[in-house]
């Protein structure tokens, strides 16, 4: 299901005494964080006046932050955008718990999408339905087609996919 606003990282700690605060991203590298001129506090939005890239994390300045204590207070936070803001993003994977999941080869609904896990090699979906299964989130292999708007993803169900089948 398509969010409003979509989380998309955490704010880890302060940068230097300007009032910088350092992002750690969701999903995506930190490069992407620097493209969005608005984010989304608490549901509030709030204004970037600098963005860039150092060492594995987005340095934010926001607008009205202006020394570290007031970056400080901002610790642990998380920040969000407009979903309007990246439409070149098919989905983001806080959209995708609740998501319908359907074997492609016959058509039968296996279960909900409940969890996304992030691990080394891929990506981890658990779906649960009949069975709990635990799906890669390998395009081609394993995932078929994701259809945000439809709230339905399809997958190639391989032998032992199901965690709790004999």
């Amino acid at each position: 299901m398509k969010l409003r606003y979509v989380p998309v990282g955490r704010i880890v700690n302060t940068h230097g005494v300007r009032g910088e605060v350092r992002v750690l991203p969701v999903e995506k590298d930190p490069a992407f964080l620097t493209r969005f001129r608005t984010f989304y506090l608490d549901g509030k939005p709030v204004a970037v006046e600098s963005a860039r890239v150092h060492k594995g994390f987005a340095l934010l300045r926001f607008v009205g932050v202006g020394d570290m204590d007031a970056a400080e207070a901002l610790k642990g936070r998380e920040i969000s955008i407009d979903r309007a803001d990246a439409p070149d993003i098919p989905f983001f994977d806080a959209e995708l718990p609740g998501m319908e999941v359907f074997d492609a080869a016959t058509g039968e609904c296996i279960g909900t999408l409940t969890k996304v896990e992030t691990y080394p090699a891929s990506k981890v979906y658990t779906v649960k339905g009949k069975h709990t299964y635990l799906v890669p989130a390998v395009p081609g292999a394993f995932i078929v087609s994701t259809d945000i708007d439809r709230n339905r993803m399809e997958i190639n169900v391989w032998e032992g996919l199901a965690q709790d089948e004999n």
